[in-house]
């Protein structure tokens, strides 16, 4: 399970460059500026919250190793990287949904993502403290 974090975090890494690059090549020219502001953030926060999934998976696998547990998948690493998982593919994913011109109600939804990343980092640092 901690393993499958740790691939798909570095999986929303990959896709968050491509989408960058996507935008800044594929859309320029097709998007208004503000519309184009809104993907490149959506791919900014798609890696940070990839990047916080790994850093949050390999926590979990490095606290597991000094407790002589194996990784299991409800420990507070585990749910730090679901939650940085979570909410970045639902904010990010909203954000570009709403900068492809998808209704203005989705951005209700974004805030939930967001909450969920901070919650995963203020795991993160939760767990860090425990290692």
């Amino acid at each position: 399970m901690i393993r499958i974090l740790i691939s798909l975090g570095a999986f929303a890494c990959a896709l968050a460059v491509a989408a960058g690059a996507f935008g800044a090549h594929g859309l320029r020219g097709r998007l208004s500026s503000d519309s184009l502001e809104l993907w490149e953030t959506a791919a900014r926060y798609l890696i940070y919250g990839g990047f916080g999934t790994i850093l949050a998976g390999l926590a979990a696998l490095h606290a597991a190793g000094h407790t002589g547990q194996s990784a299991a998948a409800g420990s507070p690493g585990a749910w730090a990287a679901v939650f940085l998982l979570a909410g970045s593919v639902l904010f990010s994913g909203t954000v570009f949904a709403l900068a492809l011109g998808a209704p203005r109600w989705l951005g209700a939804v974004t805030p939930l993502g967001g909450l969920l990343v901070i919650l995963g980092f203020l795991l993160l640092a939760w767990v860090a403290l425990r290692i």
